[in-house]
């Protein structure tokens, strides 16, 4: 058994907040960082994140902070649960606060856009003194909250980073499965945005299980097909971190990405749907980025490729439809395992 241990989580987000708890009701010293001091002292004093998870009390010995260098002094590990576009900023000014070989978690799943980075690779490129792995899976935060049962993947090249990990969040309702495939396991957690913005589009349109089924089938073939195309292994997409957390984000209304489909296949603009949500689902961002790889690397990805037109080229949703369905016929799974 791990022995208690100090923990930061970077991010007061419902996931932060969500596993931060996790770890906190497991008996360990968890520091949630966030950006407001209202939000902080909310958590402090009345044990609660309202902003994002307002229905679930927080456990009492769970404190927060929005001082940076406090909120990680002494920490064994920190948590990176900020968003992709606040990654890179985040990491340089935890660089200066953070002891050599402090395992360094990202849970962001996005890529960084300038130069198609991953988020633990970004974390290398500011803080190399720290181990770095990635947490991904089918997780929706207000259901970790309410204690409903799931799994997660913890991914490093570190075998004893990973159990390390697996003890700290293992609950009776949370499990944490190892893997070594660190690009395999990201990729797919940010993959799988792009295909539930899909998923929602199709359930606004009343579309039939069959369709659904397709659709989710045919969006892990491109994620998997893309990921291997870059070096991740094939075994990963059909673990938690591939189709697990593509099912979850693709058939739940929790999922933010899902929600801009849904909205998308009831015709409203995406400036629209951006505004009343506050924030850019990952998926947008991404879509574009894996838009362009795939067209630069020759890699046959005809959902991105729709997906893309409705939303960047003003194409009705009819016309891309129209336009797969009558497009070459590839084979149904297209690698092998040796």
């Amino acid at each position: 058994m791990l022995k208690p241990s100090k923990v930061a989580v970077l991010g007061g987000g419902s996931f932060g907040t969500a596993i931060a708890n996790i770890m906190a009701n497991n008996g360990h010293s968890v520091c949630l960082w966030m950006r407001n001091d209202q939000r902080a002292d909310e958590i402090n004093q009345q044990h609660i994140n309202r902003s994002y998870l307002p229905d679930y009390p927080l456990n009492e010995q769970l404190q927060a902070s929005t001082d940076l260098a406090a909120a990680v002094q002494g920490c064994e590990i920190v948590f990176m649960a900020v968003p992709s576009s606040s990654s890179r900023a985040v990491a340089k000014e935890l660089v200066a606060h953070i002891a050599d070989g402090c395992i360094l978690i990202s849970t962001t799943k996005g890529i960084e856009p300038e130069n198609f980075k991953l988020m633990s690779q970004v974390l290398a490129e500011e803080i190399p003194q720290a181990r770095i792995g990635v947490l991904s899976g089918p997780n929706l935060a207000k259901e970790i909250a309410a204690g409903q049962i799931t799994g997660t993947v913890i991914a490093s090249e570190d075998d004893e980073l990973n159990e390390t990990i697996q003890t700290l969040l293992h609950s009776g309702t949370f499990r944490v499965y190892a893997s070594n495939d660190v690009f395999g396991v990201e990729l797919g957690g940010a993959l799988k945005n792009i295909y539930a913005i899909i998923s929602g589009m199709a359930a606004a349109m009343g579309t039939g299980q069959n369709t659904i089924s397709m659709l989710m089938t045919r969006s892990l073939a491109e994620m998997s097909r893309f990921a291997v195309h870059k070096g991740a292994d094939p075994m990963t997409f059909l673990g938690l971190a591939g189709v697990g957390d593509l099912i979850a984000t693709c058939m739940s209304p929790l999922s933010r990405n899902y929600r801009v489909g849904y909205q998308l296949g009831e015709g409203k603009a995406l400036d629209d749907i951006v505004a009343e949500l506050g924030q850019v689902a990952e998926g947008v961002n991404t879509l574009k980025l894996i838009k362009q790889q795939s067209d630069e690397l020759g890699i046959y990805m005809p959902l991105v490729s729709a997906l893309y037109d409705v939303i960047y080229n003003k194409k009705t949703i009819k016309e891309v439809v129209g336009a797969m369905m009558f497009s070459e016929q590839n084979r149904d799974v297209e690698f092998t395992v040796q």
